[in-house]
Order: structure tokens, then sequence, then C-alpha cells
């Protein structure tokens, strides 16, 4: 019983954020997701249903003797450089179910160090 509430409520929060984010061509949404282990991002296009860049392979060896919140700083400076050589500037960051805390905030602010715009 506290499994499904527990799954009903990150649904319900994950819907409260999606619904006033949108990426769109000129403005992607940069979506993170956070395990116990690793964070991932990835930059997508909501308008055509494509993801345009990802971190998930380059994630695992960055984390390597690393406390969790280095490695997302980490994390996150590497989607910045992806990005920028794919010509994105600008994104809407889409926190997904997680607050704007920890291992959230560092990877955002690896993310704007590397050059993205959000």
């Amino acid at each position: 019983m506290a499994k499904l509430l527990l799954k009903q409520n990150n649904d319900r929060r994950r819907l409260r954020v999606r619904k006033k984010v949108f990426g769109e061509k000129d403005r992607p949404r940069l979506s993170i997701f956070r395990s116990n282990k690793f964070i991932y991002g990835q930059i997508v296009d909501d308008v055509a249903g494509k993801t345009l860049v990802d971190v998930q392979m380059e994630s695992k060896k960055l984390h390597l003797k690393k406390t969790k919140s280095e490695a997302a700083f980490e994390v996150g400076k590497e989607l910045a450089k992806k990005a920028l050589e794919k010509k994105i500037s600008t994104v809407v960051f889409d926190r997904n179910r997680y607050k704007y805390h920890g291992r959230v905030k560092r990877f955002a602010e690896g993310v704007r160090e590397g050059g993205l715009q959000f």
C-alpha cells in the first residue's frame, strides 16, 4: 500500500512539473533522471519526440572516485559541451519529480557553467 502511494505521489509530482515545461525545436527540454548511484541527463525535442543529446554512457565513467554531487556537476558540464557541439544554446530545465537541491542543483550549475542557458 505504501509503495503504491509513493508511486502515485511521484507520478502526480512529475505531471505537475511537466504541464508547465515543454521543449520545442528552438528551446528543447533538458530532462534529468537521478538514481541511487548515478545521474543522467538528456535534451529532448517534444514536438518531434526525439532525444537530441544525452550523457548516459559518459555518466557512469564520470562518477568514478567522486562524490555524487561532484559527479553530477561533471555530468552537467559534459552534457552542455555535447549540446553546444550540436548548436543548442538555450534549454528549458525539467527537474522531473525531484526538488531543486543537492545533486539536481549541482547538475544544473554544471550545465550553466558549461555554457547552456535556462
